[in-house]
């Protein structure tokens, strides 16, 4: 009750991005629904409907990654002066957030639902009823615990990484003030990020995973794992080397993010890019994952548009709406993320002003760290996507 009350009672950007989250679920649940429809449509052909299930899972981790993204800016998560007194610790913030997310979750769910079952045919006196029953195999009857079953992935799934997420995020400290200084505990700045370690890491699998799908990507080309919606078939070494690929791009995001950060103070810098350069070593953990996992998805696009795009093989509607929900959910974790890094940095904004610093310098800084992560980010996306397609177009 106390999640409905904060949710009615914030802010409409707030709502808009619970609202996001929520299609996001309905989309995954839908996509759900239809690989159910297509195994009780098809008993003979059980192993591509687990194969369609397994695909379903792609779009499910990039909801997942946005809802936790979401809980993590959202004002009613964050630990406030006085909340304590009232019986909301971190803890209880903790618990109220995975909620939160659970009912934005679990609302999407049930509109993917009704929706499934208005196009199925199941659901009368609505537009457009029963429009796509030869696509979702409306003649087998959908069993309701199955679905709810199916449904409930995403809301509990969500939930608890929100909540893990959460629980794990550092609560900043504030130093008793003495005196001695005329800044608050609340201005004055934190102390100077780690850099980030997982870029060895990040780009050895990088490298492996190009490997891999290099040599394994010899032969007749056939595979065990088709991509659903007309794609055709493609060799099971190249997915594993790509999902290799895809991790090591989230693990390297933040100690390149970081370098970019280091880049941009060299050589004698002046205010506007030292300021841009602190910040962004600062926020390199935070939004160098997301970005890593945003390449990541360019890559395969770009990769998929070599092998497929210029080819007679048409994409179907659901492995379209599968892909507009990994790149709108990554993107929009990626536009999350960043604010939630502005979020963090008022602080420094105050002091700029309480120094004179113009507007225009923080904007420059901002527009400064937006070229420079283009800049190393875009190269890198078309590299790695030009690698991964080289051995299927050779």
């Amino acid at each position: 009750m106390l999640a409905l009350r904060l949710a009615r009672g914030s802010h409409p950007l707030v709502l808009m991005r619970r609202l996001l989250v929520a299609a996001a679920s309905a989309g995954v649940g839908f996509l759900l629904l239809c690989a159910l429809g297509y195994a009780l449509g098809h008993p003979a052909h059980s192993s591509a409907a687990v194969l369609r299930l397994l695909w379903c899972f792609v779009p499910l981790a990039a909801t997942v990654q946005f809802a936790v993204a979401v809980a993590r800016t959202d004002p009613s998560t964050r630990p406030r002066s006085g909340l304590s007194a009232v019986g909301l610790g971190p803890l209880r913030l903790t618990v109220l957030a995975a909620v939160s997310t659970a009912v934005s979750c679990t609302l999407g769910s049930m509109v993917a639902l009704l929706f499934f079952l208005h196009l199925r045919g199941d659901l009368s006196g609505l537009p457009f009823d029963g429009a796509a029953a030869g696509l979702l195999d409306a003649g087998a009857p959908l069993p309701l615990a199955a679905a709810l079953v199916l449904l409930s992935l995403v809301p509990l799934t969500a939930a608890t990484a929100s909540g893990l997420a959460l629980r794990a995020r550092p609560v900043s400290t504030t130093v008793p003030d003495d005196g001695s200084s005329d800044d608050t505990p609340e201005d004055r700045p934190p102390a100077p990020a780690a850099p980030p370690t997982g870029l060895p890491w990040g780009v050895s699998l990088i490298t492996a995973g190009l490997a891999v799908e290099a040599y394994l990507s010899r032969g007749d080309g056939r595979s065990l794992l088709p991509l659903p919606g007309g794609l055709g078939a493609t060799p099971a070494g190249v997915l594993a080397g790509w999902a290799l690929t895809a991790v090591g791009l989230a693990m390297a995001g933040p100690g390149l993010a970081y370098l970019c950060g280091r880049l941009l103070q060299a050589v004698r810098p002046g205010a506007v890019r030292l300021l841009a350069g602190r910040v962004l070593m600062d926020e390199a953990r935070r939004i160098g994952g997301p970005l890593g996992v945003v390449c990541a998805v360019l890559s395969a696009v770009i990769a998929a548009y070599a092998l497929y795009g210029t080819g007679p093989r048409p994409f179907g509607p659901l492995t379209a709406m599968g892909a507009v929900l990994v790149l709108g959910c990554t993107s929009a974790t990626l536009l999350t993320s960043a604010l939630e890094a502005r979020q963090d940095h008022t602080r420094t904004a105050r002091a700029l002003l309480r120094l004179g610093a113009p507007a225009s310098a923080r904007w420059a800084a901002t527009a400064l760290r937006a070229v420079t992560l283009l800049v190393v980010f875009l190269p890198l996306t078309w590299l790695v996507a030009e690698l991964a397609a080289l051995p299927l177009t050779a």
